[in-house]
C-alpha cells in the first residue's frame, strides 16, 4: 500500500512537472547562489596582464574568483574597472566557467557578472546542480541579490524526490 501511495504522489509531481520539463525558460530558486554583491572580490591566476587606456585586467590560467561564499573558476577572466579605476564593474569568464556556492554549482562555456546588478548571465551548454537535481539549457541568468535565476534555451531537468 505504501508503494502504491508513493507511485501515486510520484506520479502526480512528474505531472506537474512535465510541463516545464521540456519548456524553453524555467524560473528556479538559487537560494545557495544568493551572495552579498557589496563584499570585497579576490581574483588568483598564472598570468595578469593591465590595460589602463580602456580599464580593463585579463587575468589567464587557473583563474580562481572568490567573493563571500561564492567561488568562479575558469581558464580566463577579463575585468573590467568602473569610472573611479578601482571598483570592479564587471567580470566576463571564458573557458571552462564553473560558479559554486554552498551546495548549487553551475557550468557553462561563458559567464558575464556585472556587479552593481548582482547578476550574472551564463551562456553554453549550461548545467546547473542543486544537491542530486541537475537542470540544464543554454542560458542562465541569476539574480544573486535574491537568489532566484532563468534557465533559457531547450530546458531539461531531472528531478530527484527528497534529493535536495
Amino acid at each position: 500500500m505504501a508503494f502504491l501511495r508513493t507511485s501515486l504522489a510520484l506520479a502526480a509531481l512528474l505531472a506537474a512537472l512535465s510541463g516545464p520539463l521540456s519548456a524553453q525558460e524555467a524560473k528556479v530558486a538559487f537560494g545557495g547562489l544568493a551572495q552579498d554583491t557589496s563584499l570585497p572580490v579576490e581574483v588568483q591566476a598564472d598570468m595578469l596582464s593591465v590595460n589602463n587606456a580602456d580599464g580593463t585586467a585579463v587575468f589567464e590560467g587557473n583563474v580562481l574568483v572568490g567573493q563571500g561564499e561564492m567561488r568562479l573558476a575558469a581558464a580566463r577572466v577579463q575585468v573590467e574597472y568602473g569610472r573611479d579605476g578601482k571598483s570592479i564593474a564587471r567580470l566576463h569568464a571564458t573557458g571552462g566557467v564553473t560558479i559554486a556556492n554552498l551546495a548549487d554549482a553551475a557550468e557553462a562555456k561563458e559567464a558575464l557578472y556585472t556587479i552593481d546588478t548582482g547578476v550574472i548571465v551564463l551562456t553554453g551548454d549550461v548545467l546547473l546542480t542543486q544537491g542530486s537535481s541537475a537542470l540544464s539549457g543554454q542560458k542562465l541568468t541569476i539574480h544573486l541579490k535574491d537568489g532566484t535565476g532563468v534557465m533559457e534555451g531547450r530546458v531539461s531537468t531531472v528531478f530527484v524526490p527528497g534529493g535536495n
